[in-house]
């Protein structure tokens, strides 16, 4: 397995299959532009098996940490270390971007997200609630 950080349009359409939804032209190449998000692809034999997303999160009074935004292993790898791997590579690419810690959300009842998480050096937040606001898009 090679892990690449990924900078181009192409790969992003190569790996489409890897995201919910397939990647828009213009939300991809902002994404891309800017140095704060990072995309992580992991190829077995030059096949894209799964990606990772982060984000930098800057804070006036807490400095800089990673936001794992969102980590999509195609099926037939699963279960595989794919996931953990690219998680991982995620939280050594943070410390490298000095970050001061990482952080994701996921289902208290997603067991495979927790899984990888837990493997991959992640501790469950104790009494923490996420809070949405979702807005139209017309």
């Amino acid at each position: 397995m090679e892990i690449r950080r990924i900078t181009r349009m192409e790969a992003v359409k190569a790996a489409g299959h890897l995201f919910d939804d397939p990647p828009r032209q213009r939300a991809t190449e902002s994404f891309l532009a800017d140095e704060r998000h990072h995309l992580l692809i992991a190829y077995v034999d030059d096949v894209p098996a799964g990606m990772v997303t982060g984000v930098e999160m800057v804070h006036p009074d807490k400095g800089t940490e990673m936001f794992l935004y969102e980590l999509g292993v195609d099926e037939p790898f699963r279960g595989q270390g794919v996931g953990r791997a690219l998680v991982s590579a995620l939280a050594d690419l943070a410390r490298k971007r000095d970050c001061y810690g990482m952080w994701v959300i996921t289902g208290e009842d997603n067991a495979a997200a927790l899984a990888t998480y837990g493997h991959a050096g992640g501790v469950p937040e104790e009494e923490q609630v996420v809070l949405v606001w979702t807005f139209d898009q017309t």
